[in-house]
């Protein structure tokens, strides 16, 4: 902690929140590659948990990228800065009573751990949208591969930079095996089970 730096200690806790929200807060931290479908599959189970009157934010990495991050770049140490603060405000987020849900790449083993030791392991679900690159690449829906392989973009996921995939995530999602909307019901089902969401 920085000298002359003195938290506030506020009268209403997260548990307070959590209370009267009537459901538990956490973070469902969603990596996998570009275009695996980790942005499209956060949306739609954040539409799953609002239509049940769960309170939720998402957070997404071109979002964030365009705004709060916008002056980083894609060398290894903006990335881990990047994903530091990603995890910080996902934490603000989870202490307001919200269950926050994140889509980024997060590509290496450390930037998950890095946010787990933030967010609290107990708070924190790893989720891995386990798309193989091949099909990724097939997808491309913003031409960030083909400019990739082209040399446009320098250390691409995948490409030019490594992505490590999870040992052990809490839970996987493999796109080529399921739909979207199938995906989405596994994951609200064992959220249910696991936190008592409602």
């Amino acid at each position: 902690m920085p000298t002359n730096i003195i938290k506030h200690k506020y009268h209403i806790s997260r548990e307070d929140r959590n209370r009267q929200n009537k459901h538990g807060s956490f973070v469902i931290w969603f990596t996998g590659l570009s275009g695996s479908g980790k942005s499209t599959i956060a949306s739609k189970l954040e539409q799953r948990l609002f239509k049940e009157r769960v309170k939720t934010y998402a957070l997404d990495g071109d979002n964030i990228r365009s705004g709060l991050n916008k002056g980083l770049k894609f060398t290894r140490e903006d990335r881990l800065e990047n994903n530091r603060r990603i995890a910080e405000v996902a934490k603000l987020f989870m202490d307001a009573g919200m269950i926050t849900i994140t889509a980024f790449i997060s590509p290496l083993k450390e930037d998950r751990v890095q946010a787990k030791e933030i967010i609290g392991k107990d708070n924190f679900l790893e989720i891995y949208v386990n798309t193989p690159l091949e099909i990724c690449e097939e997808r491309d829906v913003k031409g960030f591969y083909q400019k990739a392989r082209s040399g446009e973009i320098k250390n691409f996921t995948g490409i030019s930079s490594p992505y490590e995939a999870p040992e052990a995530p809490d839970f996987e999602i493999k796109t080529e095996e399921e739909s979207v909307e199938e995906a989405v019901e596994r994951l609200y089902m064992f959220l249910q089970k696991k936190f008592k969401l409602l």
